[in-house]
């Protein structure tokens, strides 16, 4: 799936947490020892970098084009978005159906997006299949298909994308923030588009924009993994070499006015409301860029002077992010308030914290702790090959370096004296814009007997294509995957299961666990919530050392941690043992204050009551409602009364019943050895005891649902957004799953090649996103197909997705498909230990479920054997089409 990069502000609270998610991509620093990285620029201009990766049998490519939406002209915002998409479209020697399948078998990862200085495409394959990913990228760099016919066709999918983000209010507040930031330059206008342009651009403009930009002395292209350098180097020329270079015009300038302060006041469809206070901020270029990512590390810390907002009550979160721009950068000083409070009360609050901190210094052991973090988190991101490509594609691409290592110089060289004098030059509080964001909740659910509309517009099922001979192998290679992941699982004799993972690809250790358990049956009755007000006691610490000082500890080595349910730490290898140890106070000798309980008690009760009337938890409720009998456990949920009841004794108990070691696993990755993490494991966590006899932790079976519709209004939302979903007779262990997952790769699961992606996106223009899954659990199961569309198409897509599955049923699916559905599930095996996180997430999600360590080389020779009628049967038993429920959010269906 293509996407943009649109930095928006979104904070996220949940019953679970209260924490602050700013879509800008986290720069983490990864620097590689110089001989693993080899570089050139071909004789056109391309520049090339690869670095290679062992850590897994995978290759990451990013082809960056030095073009974005700063080149888009002003009367035209998302030309260059626009242009994106059409690369999807085809390219001379290569259609859209032929690129979508060729990816697809190689597991289905690639995608792109559009930022302001820069658009990226990537790919994320089997290493052996790399040539033919660089095949694509040749081929794309030598023409793209800009007909009328075709953009039409996508004209429909980028205007649902414009349809998605306009109703999220967050996005149409970042929009206004942009206008008055950078009113007059390029950064004025975000990478989206609009719908009034794409209706009025045609396709010659986008075949100018094209000819203009595309060009390889205009690109960069890094490739990282477990590649040969030097024969991926000869094999990028002889691709590449013969692309003839252009003549680039001159670039748009970016020149900065005053900025048009003032104080937004808009609304909401979020469970809460938000105090921003923004500033204007140092970009890429600017010497006092490094200085400014320390100030905003500092300004986030949970010990610094605007998080204490939070524990006094006066916020359920406060935080600050940097999203930094070539030329400029906006920072985000953040407030979350519940529906009931007065959010202009809390901006002031904020810009009082920010003033001080102006006024007096930022404290300099923050500033060390984050010049820690900042230099830890480097040496994390050699721990995903994706990621690694990524991050030197941002420094070279967007921030003009020379390598991710100027980075991490520079922090290093950041003094107090330096941030303080950013803080001083830049948190400028007369000019700043602020916004209040008021929540606005949803209107009362409304269920009905009909779906609205005939069932219509049904096109007819896709072709077999043709590919070219250079991708051949990338369908017709079905091997067996070479499992190489060989971890070492050990049972203490407290019951708690370890799993380690040893891999010396980067100097660092990442612990991550579960308990297993489930809040709605173990929850007492009249007690629901208390798993959220314990989910918020525990970051304050344990009982030897309490928020702050905990804090500090952590940041006196770098750590991340969280402790819980689920629970983790990441540290450097030389810190393991005592990143450990305190992972193991929090979670086992939590601090559970008493004087900051009723704090929390009254944050998470006043998260509850905006979270009852919002329309994203309505339509969750709306959908467990239609799915589950009346009293099931699923059903259960807080409310500001049951939270506003609970004890502290109450939290203690569900605690001391929850947290037990014979339901917990724990996986240790990285450079660590597996008697060396035994024994740390074993240290901390050994004398852990189960209290009571284990509690019952898997819902009941489900029966089968009724048909039904409901619609929750949200009057913030300009698209509906809609699910599709019944529940299942079978769990994850039965035999057919592996017969209903094949299919649903035909179906809906990899992007432009499955059937649903081709007839709802690609030749209807309904829909910008379609996906359909199967949730398979221990004792329950989920079918569920999900989209968005304008209001009055919605019957329309409906009716295709219906009359896709009922084929499925009725007619096994082309040896064609097939054949693909199982290279992209086979190459997704080793595609998936692409990361250390993913690798421990797979080993922890498989021994929490009780799969085997090795399901997926299990997984792989099931997906081998079975046959196209095996498929249809299965399908055919287990899905009810007659029976799916249906839940829209957003404006009345038609």
């Amino acid at each position: 799936m293509d996407r943009k990069r649109v930095r928006l502000l979104a904070v996220s609270v949940s019953l679970l947490a209260i924490a602050l998610v700013v879509a800008a991509r986290t720069r983490r620093r990864a620097v590689q020892p110089a001989e693993s990285v080899v570089r050139a620029t071909l004789s056109n201009g391309l520049r090339v970098v690869i670095v290679r990766d062992p850590l897994a049998p995978v290759a990451a490519t990013v082809m960056n084009y030095l073009v974005g939406s700063d080149e888009s002209p002003a009367e035209f915002p998302g030309l260059a978005h626009a242009e994106e998409h059409m690369m999807f479209r085809g390219s001379p020697g290569l259609s859209a159906d032929q690129l979508a399948d060729i990816a697809a078998a190689m597991g289905g990862q690639f995608d792109a997006d559009t930022q302001q200085a820069v658009t990226q495409y990537f790919f994320t394959v089997p290493a052996e299949d790399l040539d033919v990913a660089l095949h694509i990228e040749s081929i794309r760099m030598r023409g793209a298909l800009e007909t009328p016919a075709l953009w039409d066709q996508e004209r429909g999918a980028i205007e649902q994308e414009v349809a998605q983000d306009l109703s999220n209010p967050e996005y149409v507040f970042y929009t206004k923030l942009l206008t008055a930031m950078y009113h007059g330059t390029p950064y004025e206008h975000d990478a989206l588009g609009t719908r009034p342009s794409f209706d009025r651009l045609g396709a010659p403009m986008l075949e100018k924009f094209y000819d203009t930009w595309y060009a390889p002395n205009d690109a960069i292209l890094v490739i990282a993994g477990d590649v040969d350098p030097q024969k991926t180097l000869a094999e990028v020329k002889s691709l590449f070499g013969g692309i003839a270079a252009k003549k680039l015009p001159a670039r748009p300038a970016v020149r900065l006015g005053a900025v048009d302060a003032q104080t937004l006041h808009l609304t909401t469809d979020l469970p809460y409301g938000l105090a921003v206070i923004s500033f204007r901020l140092p970009g890429y270029g600017s010497p006092d860029f490094a200085a400014a990512d320390v100030l905003a590390d500092v300004l986030s810390s949970q010990r610094g002077s605007l998080y204490a907002l939070v524990p006094a009550g006066k916020a359920l979160y406060a935080g600050f992010s940097f999203d930094p721009l070539p030329e400029s950068g906006l920072g985000y000083a953040v407030g979350a308030f519940p529906k009931s409070a007065d959010g202009s009360a809390l901006l002031q609050e904020i810009k009082g914290v920010l003033a001080a901190d102006v006024k007096n210094g930022v404290p300099a052991d923050l500033v060390e702790a984050a010049k820690r973090h900042e230099l830890a988190s480097a040496e994390f991101e050699k721990n995903s090959i994706s990621g690694l490509a990524n991050d030197w594609s941002t420094a070279l691409a967007v921030e003009g370096r020379q390598s991710p290592r100027q980075d991490v110089d520079a922090i290093a060289k950041v003094t107090l004296a330096d941030v303080d004098r950013a803080a001083r030059r830049y948190l400028a509080l007369d000019d700043a814009v602020a916004a209040v964001l008021s929540p606005q909740p949803s209107g009362k659910p409304m269920s009905g007997k009909g779906f609205g509309g005939a069932e219509s517009f049904a096109p007819a099922s896709p072709k077999p294509v043709a590919l070219p001979a250079w991708s051949h192998k990338a369908l017709a290679r079905l091997e067996l995957p070479s499992f190489k992941i060989h971890p070492v699982v050990t049972t203490l004799p407290n019951g708690l299961k370890l799993i380690v993972q040893q891999d010396a690809v980067s100097d660092t250790v990442s612990v991550i666990g579960r308990i297993k358990s489930d809040p709605d049956l173990e929850t007492s009755p009249g007690r629901e919530g208390v798993s959220s007000v314990l989910d918020q006691l525990l970051s304050y610490g344990s009982q030897s050392l309490d928020r702050i000082a905990f804090q500090k500890a952590l940041d006196d080595i770098g750590a991340d941690e969280s402790a819980g349910a689920s629970f983790s730490v990441s540290v450097l290898a030389d810190s393991f043992d005592r990143g450990v140890q305190l992972l193991a106070d929090n979670q086992l000798h939590p601090g559970l204050p008493a004087a900051d309980f009723p704090t929390v008690q009254h944050q998470v009760a006043s998260a509850v009551a905006g979270q009852l009337r919002s329309p994203d938890y309505l339509r969750e409720r709306a959908l467990d409602a239609a799915l589950f009998p009346a009293g099931d456990p699923s059903l259960r949920e807080p409310t500001p009364q049951t939270v506003e009841s609970l004890t502290l004794n109450d939290v203690k108990d569900y605690y001391q019943r929850v947290f037990r070691p014979d339901l917990t696993t724990i996986v240790v990755i990285g450079d660590v050895s597996p008697a060396q993490a035994r024994a740390v494991i074993t240290k901390y966590f050994g004398a852990w005891r189960p209290l009571g006899p284990q509690p019952a932790t898997d819902l009941p079976p489900a029966p089968a649902n009724q048909p039904s519709a409901t619609t929750v209004p949200d009057s913030s939302r300009v698209q509906d957004s809609v699910t599709l979903a019944e529940t299942l007779g079978l769990n994850r262990f039965h035999p057919d799953y592996y017969a209903l997952e094949l299919g649903n790769n035909v179906l809906g699961g990899g992007f432009y090649a499955t059937r649903l992606y081709r007839d709802l996106r690609e030749n209807a223009g309904l829909v910008y996103y379609v996906g359909s899954s199967f949730q398979m659990g221990r004792t329950r199961s989920i079918y569920s197909v999900s989209y968005a569309c304008d209001p009055e198409n919605v019957s329309k897509a409906r009716a295709i997705i219906l009359r896709d599955l009922r084929q499925m049923q009725t007619q096994p699916v082309s040896p064609a498909e097939l054949q693909q559905a199982k290279a992209m599930l086979l190459r997704q095996i080793p595609l998936s230990a692409e990361s250390l996180g993913s690798i421990a997430g797979g080993l922890l999600s498989r021994s929490i479920t009780g799969l085997p360590i090795d399901e997926p080389e299990i997984a792989a020779r099931r997906y081998l054997a079975l046959n196209a009628e095996q498929v249809r049967a299965a399908f055919a038993k287990w899905l009810r089409t007659a029976d799916l429920v249906q839940v829209v959010e957003g404006p009345s269906p038609r």
